[in-house]
């Protein structure tokens, strides 16, 4: 058994200050001499003493000094005791040198630390003396993965493009004969066209090296910087020449000049101007050709698009049939698509689609057709995924109420319409399941495809077009009285306002007579048109007011007059349509047909517009 020892903690402290000794018995020990030899250390208070007859191996005692010891001193002296003052170093001073150095070191580098992430970063205070270089990114050999191949649809811009690529590919060829190499080329589409896709093809294809930026990356909010980068961007393709040199969204950059509540912006003017001298100035960039993109032309300086810079304008428009056909099968490639649908079925119904949207498209199939865990893309997934980018995602349906009544006779009244009418397109399918954007139902229209590719509407389509516009109003009339009218019509009554006006002063197709009153678009740019000119006297607009609202009026008595000779019709198709939310334009109109001896319109293609309320 092991005993334990317990320490005894006062008596320890006690014996560790046994060496110490009060001041009174300090001055006491020297008036009797019994002091030998003391240190006295100013800087710590503190004076450490042996005794007279005290061995040397015995530690010396202390003791706590006042800060002021006048009389010490002069006692010691009387005493005859050896006495020595010791001067100690100033450790404070040492260690508020030492932590003053430390902390500027911590800053320096802490400094150092920020400067060297900054400078890598676009943009950031460490790029400051950078800030005229050009933000260009820079391929040798351009491997973008995609060639011609890819780019399907515009096989016209494809052409163009090819014999730029053979030019500086084989500049013999063309030079044999007297030809020279374009400068520019601009390609000019809507959005979604495939301008960008066509530029990383060129990249691949030419096999030289490749520059390509934004517009918006010239522009900062230093003076001078964006001319900088032209000319460094410039100056940096010609090292590399033959080369291609790609500006995406040049419209940031090249708006036109002068135009603009006060002179505009000058450090985007000097920017063009730097632009305008490096493509076409006293220098040549001989191998040096300028691929930009655009979908805004109308706003770009006319110096720009003078040959010598932009030799070529190439256009880049939304797909036809065969273009869009070509375009999806590009897009289907890697999916799992079902041997029952038919892309060709598909394409008619997608008129007016980009490639982006018809990618997009196939995209949305494929994703519902992962959730609804099928193993392959069927024709469901194709008509839910283009109603889903045209109108919106599918809502929870209304409950059987006076809301729900009121939406089923707004759509039939559209579609009886364009089932009755002559001269308009006939009915795809009318549902009143709700859509995303407030959208509580719709009817959509099967397009006659070479009416929409060539862009030719007659004036009984028009006509019959507004009065289809006007069927859901006419039908909320009819059933439901004035008093019960709702907003529900907004949207259709906009359109017909739109397409009322245009017909009597851009079309002439009115009283009027043929005239042009209108130009089409007055769009404010950059503080020009501020107040548009009216092309026409007062007189006038009254009598264009009073057109506008004749054929309105005319449309909307038609549309009354054909709902009520088919009020019982129109029951029958309100009650099914209550009760399966959805109708095919086929059961549609074979409905119809049994309540009605006029000629019921029937579909001679398949491409699908949308009325939706």
């Amino acid at each position: 058994m092991v005993a334990l020892g317990i320490i005894n903690v006062p008596a320890a402290l006690a014996q560790a200050r046994s060496s110490e000794v009060s001041y009174s018995q300090f001055l006491q020990d020297i008036k009797q001499g019994k002091v030998a030899k003391v240190d006295i250390y100013p800087e710590q208070n503190l004076a450490k003493f042996q005794l007279k007859g005290q061995k040397d191996s015995n530690p010396p005692q202390e003791v706590v000094l006042f800060d002021r010891n006048v009389e010490l001193v002069e006692l010691l002296r009387r005493s005859k005791a050896d006495f020595t003052i010791v001067p100690t170093s100033s450790d404070s001073a040492v260690i508020g040198l030492v932590s003053n150095l430390m902390l500027g070191f911590f800053l320096l580098v802490l400094f150092l630390l920020i400067m060297r992430r900054t400078a890598n970063a676009p943009g950031g205070p460490g790029q400051i003396l950078n800030f005229g270089k050009s933000r260009a990114r820079f391929q040798m050999e351009a491997e973008t993965g995609v060639g011609f191949n890819d780019v399907a649809g515009i096989e016209e811009a494809k052409e163009e493009l090819q014999e730029v690529v053979t030019f500086l590919k084989k500049p013999e060829k063309f030079t044999a004969v007297g030809a020279r190499i374009p400068k520019g080329v601009l390609l000019i589409g809507p959005p979604g066209t495939g301008k960008t896709l066509l530029a990383k093809a060129i990249a691949g294809e030419a096999g030289v090296p490749f520059f390509s930026i934004s517009g918006s990356e010239f522009v900062e909010m230093f003076v001078g910087v964006g001319a900088s980068r032209v000319r460094d961007l410039f100056k940096k393709a010609k090292e590399s020449a033959p080369c291609l040199v790609f500006i995406d969204e040049i419209d940031a950059v090249g708006r036109q000049r002068g135009a603009g509540i006060g002179g505009g912006n000058d450090e985007r003017e000097q920017t063009l101007n730097q632009l305008l001298t490096e493509m076409d100035g006293f220098e040549g960039n001989t191998g040096i050709i300028v691929i930009a993109a655009t979908n805004r032309p109308d706003v770009l300086d006319s110096a720009l698009l003078r040959p010598g810079r932009f030799d070529r304008q190439v256009t880049v428009d939304l797909p036809t049939f065969n273009g869009r056909l070509q375009i999806l099968d590009v897009h289907a490639r890697g999916k799992k698509v079902d041997e029952d649908v038919s892309l060709e079925v598909v394409a008619r119904r997608t008129p007016g689609f980009s490639g982006a949207e018809l990618a997009n498209l196939l995209n949305e199939a494929a994703i519902l057709t992962a959730r609804r865990r099928k193993p392959a893309i069927t024709n469901v997934e194709i008509e839910d995924a283009i109603d889903r980018v045209t109108i919106g995602m599918t809502l929870t349906p209304l409950l059987n109420s006076k809301k729900k009544w009121l939406i089923a006779y707004h759509e039939v009244g559209h579609a009886l319409l364009m089932t009755l009418l002559k001269h308009t397109d006939p009915l795809n399918k009318v549902t009143i399941i709700p859509r995303s954007g407030g959208v509580g139902g719709f009817a959509q229209q099967v397009f006659d495809e070479e009416r929409v590719d060539s862009g030719l509407y007659s004036r009984a389509w028009l006509l019959d077009q507004i009065t289809i516009l006007l069927g859901g109003r006419a039908a909320e009339v009819e059933i439901f009285g004035e008093s019960e009218v709702t907003i529900g019509a907004s949207s259709d009554l906009r359109a017909v306002a739109n397409l009322a006006r245009e017909m009597v002063t851009r079309y002439g197709m009115s009283d009027l007579g043929h005239l042009a009153l209108e130009a089409p678009g007055h769009e404010v740019f950059l503080g020009r048109d501020l107040m548009p000119r009216s092309e026409y006297s007062e007189e006038v607009a009254v009598q264009i007011d009073r057109q506008v609202r004749q054929i309105v009026t005319h449309c909307y008595d038609v549309a009354r007059k054909l709902i009520r000779e088919h009020r019982q019709a129109m029951d029958r198709l309100v009650e099914l349509l209550l009760e399966k939310e959805t109708i095919e334009g086929d059961e549609f109109r074979k409905l119809v047909r049994q309540h009605t001896t006029l000629p019921v319109k029937e579909p001679a293609a398949l491409v699908v517009a949308t009325s939706a309320n």
